[in-house]
């Protein structure tokens, strides 16, 4: 019986290894070492201590944000005031900060009023049927243009001793390591597994047939707006306390940073499938090819247009596959 049974094991450890090495995560791991040899070889600052501190370091809040952008993109959503919010919180955190309010409600309030600002579009976008990428194009433009008028693009200077949480070294390793690593899991754990995390799935994939198999559209997509605003809101903290002074300014380009790292990481624009594994690859993926443009002498503005090609490259490979899925390949 033994003996029998050991091509069976066999053949069914070489399957699953086989499809492990075939997802979207594999691939992207794969991308992000390949690149860092090859660039490597080219320049051996690129894989210097302090490049790579500034690689997974400085990029580590918008991993975080990318994963609550994953979800609302899983149940079939977008949100585009993602970068505007981020600016707008750190604004908060950071003025709090500096007016003598407690340390920890200057941690905490940005991750309550972003959820209450993606709580507010997310009820437009479940009970008013309005589409999320008018919302999120509206809350944009209010986000960023009150920011501007209430502060004029101010600096945020002499902030606290204790304030900056990104700088903290827990036993020797950044503060900002465990926070993308351990919201990564958590997340990906719970969206696989908990009854909501697989609702929102449901709802991105076919939301009648998820109405039909007793699950609340209007509910769930509350749910992941009010999600995405937390993580939106630690991002926020993250990105406000990485350096010694704040720019009352929304950053450049972080929306599309952020969906990019989302879609690239395997999630579709479709909705109903993805993993938020793969959008921080993704994440760290793209501020890897952005440090390298500048190694190999190369403008740092081409990454624009990489990631515009990984886009338009992940959705038409989303696409073929649903066309083969949907013929039985």
């Amino acid at each position: 019986m033994s003996v029998t049974a050991l091509p069976s094991a066999s053949s069914g450890v070489a399957a699953t290894l086989k499809r492990m090495l075939g997802t979207q995560e594999a691939v992207l791991l794969f991308a992000i070492l390949a690149l860092f040899v090859a660039v490597g070889l080219v320049n051996p600052r690129f894989v210097a201590d302090r490049n790579l501190q500034s690689i997974f370091l400085g990029n580590a809040y918008i991993a975080v944000a990318a994963i609550g952008m994953s979800m609302v993109i899983i149940s079939g959503n977008i949100d585009i005031s993602v970068g505007s919010l981020i600016g707008v919180l750190a604004t908060i955190s950071g003025s709090l900060a500096v007016n003598g309010f407690p340390i920890i409600v200057c941690w905490l309030v940005p991750l309550v009023v972003g959820a209450l600002v993606t709580g507010f579009m997310g009820l437009l976008v479940a009970y008013l049927r309005i589409p999320a990428i008018v919302v999120s194009l509206g809350m944009l433009s209010i986000l960023k243009g009150g920011l501007i008028v209430v502060t004029a693009g101010a600096w945020i200077t002499d902030l606290p001793e204790g304030f900056h949480l990104s700088q903290m070294r827990p036993m020797g390793l950044p503060m900002l390591i465990y926070f993308m690593v351990v919201l990564t899991l958590g997340a990906a754990f719970w969206v696989r597994y908990s009854a909501t995390g697989r609702a929102i799935y449901a709802v991105g994939g076919n939301a009648e047939a998820a109405r039909l198999s007793g699950i609340s559209r209007e509910r769930t997509i509350m749910t992941v707006f009010l999600i995405h605003g937390v993580f939106v809101g630690i991002a926020g903290v993250l990105f406000a306390t990485q350096l010694s002074i704040i720019q009352s300014t929304v950053p450049p380009n972080l929306e599309l940073t952020i969906i990019t790292a989302s879609v690239v990481g395997g999630v579709s624009i479709l909705g109903g499938t993805g993993t938020v594994i793969g959008s921080t690859f993704a994440a760290i993926l793209l501020a890897a090819i952005g440090s390298s443009l500048i190694f190999i002498n190369v403008s740092p503005y081409l990454l624009r247009a990489a990631q515009g090609v990984l886009i338009l490259a992940t959705v038409l490979a989303d696409m073929y596959r649903r066309q083969r899925q949907a013929r039985g390949h």
